[in-house]
């Protein structure tokens, strides 16, 4: 008898069945609350309220904060300046166009200032037409050719003259 005991094979299965997923399951329920956050993270997030107080003054704490980012807003609503003002300082542009075609308008005022520009360029007197009126001493675009000491004394006169101007002078 001993020797059948010693031969004999226990059974080690478990009597209810066998439930794999729901092991599985379980386990995924511990993992998330191993990795949950910690009450002063929730805190910081204002998912949990502040638990120094009681729960009674919870509600009115947290109406008062509301009521203060609120008269914050306000004031610095009033303190805003006019839009006539932000116009005015080239903050805001002029246009009461709507948004999506400010772009456009803005290329267009760009594209008629540059055609402006240019009749009226077209139309400016030529250089001979200036000296002739005693406007110009000389032709600015004539290709005479100066040495570099004329050129230095003229420059040094004509910053003299500009000094002169600017200080009430001459």
């Amino acid at each position: 008898m001993a020797d059948e005991s010693r031969n004999a094979v226990i059974d080690e299965t478990p009597i209810s069945p066998v439930r794999e997923p729901s092991h599985v399951r379980q386990n995924s329920l511990e993992k998330h609350l191993q990795h949950r956050p910690d009450p002063k993270e929730l805190r910081d997030r204002h998912i949990l309220l502040d638990t120094n107080a009681a729960p009674a003054l919870q509600a009115a704490a947290h109406e008062l904060e509301r009521q203060k980012v609120t008269d914050s807003l306000k004031k610095g609503l009033e303190k805003r300046p006019q839009r006539e003002d932000l116009v005015e300082r080239n903050i805001l542009p002029s246009s009461t166009a709507a948004p999506s075609i400010v772009g456009q308008q803005r290329e267009l005022e760009k594209h008629m200032r540059a055609d402006s520009l240019n009749e009226k360029i077209s139309h400016r007197p030529k250089p001979e037409d200036l000296i002739k009126e005693g406007i110009l001493t000389e032709d600015p675009t004539s290709p005479v050719e100066k040495s570099q000491a004329e050129n230095d004394k003229l420059y040094e006169e004509r910053i003299e003259e500009e000094y002169a101007k600017r200080e009430g002078g001459a």
